[in-house]
C-alpha cells in the first residue's frame, strides 16, 4: 500500500475534459497528483483533508498580473500572492519590462531580468513566471537567451505607448519608456518584435507552439483624440467619461492592425489580452477568419466579466482598458459561452489609495490604472458563469488548462496523475460579500467592493501543500519560478 503525503477524501473533481464533476478522491506524493479516483485507501497517508463535498479544482493559473508596478517587487510578490491563493491561484504568470514603474530603470534584460527574479526569490506564496515586454532595440536580439537561459517563452507587446501613457496623455515616451532618443516604440517596433519572436520558434522548433506574443490592443492615436474630446465636452464623469476616452473601436483597431502585422511576419502565436468590448471581440473573430494560419488566443479579465462603468466601485475601476458599459460585459458572456475566449485573468496589479487617486480624488483622468482582483477569480467566474449555463469542466479550461498549455507549464492544469498537485477546493454554496478589508492584498479597496459572491475558495493547495485554509492564507512561502522549458530542440 502507498504511503501518501496527503489524501483529499470526498471530493467533486473538475478537470477541462468534463463539463461536469465527478466524485473522487486525489492522492498526492511528492508535489505530483499520485491518483484520482474513488475511495482511495488513505490509511498511512501523512495528511488526510475531508472536502466533504466541495469542488476540487485544478490550481488557476491566472496568466495576467504585474507584480512590482505600483510598490516594490519584494512586497507585492509577497503580499500579493497571498492574495491569489484566496482566488485558488496557485501559478500566476506576472508582466514586467524595463522603463518607469517596476524597477525604474532601462539595460539589458541579461542584467535587469536577474534582479527581478532575486527580488522575487523566496517571497512568493504561488508558483510564479514572467512574461518580458522588448521595449528596446537590443532587447529583440536577446529573446533566444531569454528563452534558453531564462526560460522566457512569452513576450509583450503595449501598443498604445507609442504616444500615450499608461494613465493617459503623454509629451515623452521615450523619457516614460527610458529610450534612447533615436529610437522609437511604434508599429515599425512592433514588426519587429514579431520577427524576433518568430526567429526564436524557428530557432527552438520543439519550443515553438509554447513561444508567443501578447498585445494590449490600444490604438494610441484614437484614445489621445478621443481623451481631448470628452475633457472638453465635460459630460461625462468617473468610469463612463474613461471608456468614452478609450472607445471601443480603438481597441478594434489595435487588433487589426496587430493580426495583420503577425500574418506579414509569419508569427502564428498571438495572444490578444483582456479585450474589454463587443468591437474588441468582434475584431478579433474578423481576424481569426481572415488569418486562419494563425492561432489567435483571446484572453478576458474578471474584472470586465464582474463589473460595469455603473456598477464598480468608485474611482478605483480605472484600468487600462477600461471598465464598459453593460452591453459590452454582456456581450464578453455572450462569448464566454459560445468558445471564443480562451481563457480568463485577473490583470492583478495592487494600487493602494496614496497612489491610486490623484488630486482631487474624484477626477478619473488623475487617477492610476488597474486595480488587484486574483482573489476574486475562481469565485467570480463560477458565481457569474453557472447561473449563466458555463459548464463546470469549461470553467477548468479557460482558469487553469488553456493558459498553461499556451504558456509552457507541463506540469500545471489539470487533476490528473503526473501533474502538479495544485488544488482548490470551492464551496459552490456559500454567498458572501466582497469586503476589500478581507483581503491578503494590502490594496485598501477594490471596485467589486459589496459583490454578492455565491461560491468561495475554501482551501488551496501549491503542489500538495496548503497555502489556504478556511479562506486564509497560511504557511511560509513556497512559490517557486517556473523555469517554463523542460529543454531546448
Amino acid at each position: 500500500m502507498t504511503a501518501y503525503d496527503l489524501v483529499v477524501k470526498n471530493a467533486r473533481v473538475v478537470n477541462h475534459d468534463h463539463e461536469d464533476a465527478r466524485p473522487a478522491d486525489i492522492a498526492v506524493q511528492g508535489g505530483r497528483i499520485a491518483a484520482v479516483a474513488p475511495d482511495i485507501a488513505a490509511e498511512g497517508a501523512r495528511r488526510v483533508v475531508d472536502a466533504g463535498g466541495r469542488l476540487a479544482f485544478p490550481g488557476v493559473v491566472d496568466a495576467h498580473q504585474h507584480w512590482g508596478i505600483y510598490h516594490p517587487l519584494p512586497e507585492d510578490a509577497a503580499t500579493e500572492s497571498r492574495a491569489c491563493a484566496q482566488g485558488g491561484v496557485t501559478t500566476a504568470l506576472t508582466y514586467t519590462r524595463t522603463g518607469r514603474y517596476y524597477l525604474n530603470k532601462t539595460g539589458a534584460y541579461a542584467d535587469f531580468f536577474p534582479e527581478v527574479l532575486a527580488a522575487v526569490s523566496g517571497r512568493a506564496h504561488v508558483d510564479y513566471g514572467f512574461h518580458l515586454a522588448p521595449i528596446a532595440r537590443a532587447h529583440i536580439d536577446e529573446i533566444p537567451d531569454l528563452i534558453e537561459r531564462f526560460g522566457v517563452t512569452s513576450f509583450k507587446v503595449f501598443m498604445f505607448y507609442g504616444s500615450h501613457g499608461l494613465h493617459g496623455r503623454s509629451a515623452d515616451q521615450n523619457a516614460f519608456l527610458m529610450l534612447p532618443e533615436n529610437e522609437r516604440y511604434d508599429y515599425a517596433h512592433f514588426e519587429f518584435v514579431m520577427r524576433g519572436v518568430q526567429a526564436a520558434r524557428e530557432r527552438f522548433p520543439g519550443l515553438a507552439d509554447e513561444i508567443s506574443l501578447s498585445l494590449h490592443c490600444e490604438t494610441a492615436e484614437i484614445m489621445t483624440a478621443y481623451t481631448r474630446l470628452v475633457e472638453e465636452a465635460g459630460e461625462l464623469t468617473g468610469l463612463a467619461a474613461y471608456s468614452a476616452s478609450r472607445p471601443q473601436h480603438s481597441e478594434g483597431l489595435a487588433v487589426a492592425v496587430a493580426s495583420y502585422l503577425a500574418h506579414e511576419t509569419g508569427l502564428p502565436t498571438i495572444n490578444l489580452l483582456h479585450l474589454s468590448s463587443r468591437k474588441a471581440v468582434d475584431a478579433a473573430v474578423r481576424m481569426s477568419r481572415a488569418f486562419p494560419h494563425i492561432d489567435f488566443r483571446r484572453e478576458v479579465t474578471v474584472g470586465h466579466l464582474l463589473a460595469d462603468i455603473t456598477t464598480a466601485h468608485g474611482l478605483g475601476g480605472k484600468v487600462n482598458p477600461p471598465l464598459r458599459p453593460r452591453d459590452d460585459v454582456e456581450a464578453l458572456w455572450e462569448h464566454m459561452l459560445d468558445g471564443t475566449v480562451d481563457w480568463v485573468v485577473s490583470d492583478h496589479a495592487c494600487c493602494r489609495e496614496e497612489v491610486k487617486f490623484g488630486e482631487p480624488e474624484d477626477d478619473v483622468f488623475l487617477a492610476k490604472a488597474g486595480f488587484g482582483g486574483a482573489e476574486y477569480l475562481l469565485p467570480g467566474l463560477l458565481t457569474e458563469g453557472t447561473k449563466r449555463g458555463l459548464p463546470l469542466g469549461r470553467i477548468a479550461a479557460l482558469t487553469s488548462w488553456n493558459p498553461a498549455r499556451r504558456f509552457g507549464l507541463r506540469t500545471k492544469g489539470s487533476l490528473a496523475p503526473g501533474f502538479d498537485a495544485d488544488i482548490a477546493l470551492v464551496d459552490p454554496g456559500r454567498t458572501w460579500t466582497v469586503r476589500a478589508a478581507e483581503s491578503e492584498s494590502t490594496q485598501q479597496y477594490t471596485p467589486f467592493e459589496g459583490f454578492e459572491l455565491t461560491a468561495q475558495v475554501t482551501d488551496t493547495f501549491l503542489r500538495g501543500n496548503h497555502i489556504l485554509r478556511a479562506g486564509r492564507a497560511v504557511g511560509p512561502p513556497l512559490g517557486a519560478y517556473l523555469h517554463r522549458p523542460t529543454g531546448t530542440a
